[in-house]
């Protein structure tokens, strides 16, 4: 019988305030559950505005601890009332001076399963986010969830190789990216380097970027979020560049199988030829 997993995301437009934006959320999983879907991610620091386009030390009131801040307890009640897998990113505080840009993973049954924090922090114009985060310092996990064994790789991380690899060799089977990434900078990128990732280590991935203009600077993010197969190949179309949207898709797990044994990318690696790789 075939594994195939319904999955969601959402890119969405700031509302201007926390609450409503959290609310508008848990509608799109609601919605994204009436269709089916047992797992739903969302955008980089989903209940916030992208502040990393000023550096003011207004924006560390986005942050609260992961898990016991209020945004991840509620969307454990989320999971537990959809019975969905969700993939949470927020600004976390772990503690005074130690900021993270985090995802929590939270199981279908509400359970909280571990976080992610994004390895890789861009400080360029319009994104200054060494000014708010420290470097991850958790590794890559793979989550075992009611779904699969589910990924994450935060934004700015995309342009990395190593990190994609290692959720691969953990044996993911998806990979959510949660970004916020504007027209100027990198969009010929956008339907390039996710697709070759999946490829590359042969899993599913959910690319997801903001969409609109917010009050903190002039990044038009253009949307345009999706779900890539193993082969490369757009699962559906691809969403608006400029409306918000909530994207369901059906994700043929054995097509992973069938593309390792075809392709054997992991057979073929030479790990023992790698050092020079980790040098600085």
């Amino acid at each position: 019988m075939a594994q195939v997993v319904r999955a969601a995301l959402v890119q969405a437009t700031w509302t201007g305030d926390t609450e409503s934006m959290i609310a508008k959320h848990e509608e799109h999983a609601r919605r994204a559950a009436a269709q089916g879907a047992k797992i739903i991610g969302f955008q980089e620091v989903f209940n916030a505005p992208y502040f990393c386009q000023v550096q003011e030390p207004e924006h560390y009131r986005w942050a609260e601890p992961v898990p016991d801040g209020p945004t991840v307890q509620r969307m454990q009640d989320l999971a537990r009332e959809t019975g969905m897998v969700i993939v949470v990113p927020v600004f976390e505080r772990e503690s005074e001076g130690f900021y993270y840009n985090t995802a929590a993973v939270i199981d279908a049954d509400g359970s909280y399963l571990g976080k992610y924090r994004k390895h890789h922090i861009p400080q360029v114009k319009g994104f200054w986010e060494k000014y708010y985060f420290r470097p991850g310092n958790l590794g890559w996990p793979v989550f075992d969830t009611a779904v699969g064994r589910i990924g994450v790789y935060i934004c700015y991380d995309r342009h990395f190789p190593e990190g994609w690899r290692q959720l691969g060799l953990a044996g993911a089977q998806l990979v959510f990216n949660p970004s916020a990434t504007h027209r100027g900078l990198s969009a010929h990128l956008w339907q390039l380097e996710q697709p070759a990732s999946a490829v590359a280590n042969e899993y599913f991935v959910a690319a997801i970027n903001r969409v609109g203009q917010e009050e903190y600077g002039d990044n038009d993010f253009y949307g345009t979020s999706y779900f890539v197969d193993p082969r490369g190949k757009f699962v559906g179309e691809v969403a608006s560049d400029k409306e918000e949207e909530l994207l369901v898709r059906d994700l043929d797990f054995d097509l992973i199988r069938e593309v390792r044994e075809q392709w054997a990318f992991y057979r073929d690696r030479r790990p023992d030829a790698y050092g020079g790789l980790v040098q600085p």
